[in-house]
């Protein structure tokens, strides 16, 4: 029979690997010109620390040495880096 803590566990443990993977899909599709023209690192950059946070995720989970900085780095990403480039990437189009 599964405690408490370990329903909690697993909870968290898939919730910050979804939010890594989010992240680093998110990083794939946008145009890389929209991370120079917002000031951000590049899209290179953020592909391999959001895939690299990804990985650790995946084989350490969310509550190692290495996992809270992969958590921090996603969380980075979605929450700075995203809005700006997503906000770039829309430009002026008006139908």
């Amino acid at each position: 029979m599964a405690t408490f803590d370990g329903l909690v566990n697993l909870v968290v443990v898939y919730a910050t690997l979804a939010l890594a993977v989010w992240a680093f899909v998110d990083a794939l599709i946008r145009p890389a010109a929209g991370f120079v023209a917002a000031g951000k690192l590049t899209k290179p950059a953020w592909m391999a620390i959001t895939g690299i946070a990804t990985l650790v995720l995946l084989w350490q989970g969310p509550l190692s040495f290495l996992g809270l900085p992969a958590v921090i780095a996603a969380v980075v990403y979605l929450v700075d880096v995203r809005p700006a480039v997503r906000g770039l990437s829309r430009g002026n189009t008006s139908w």
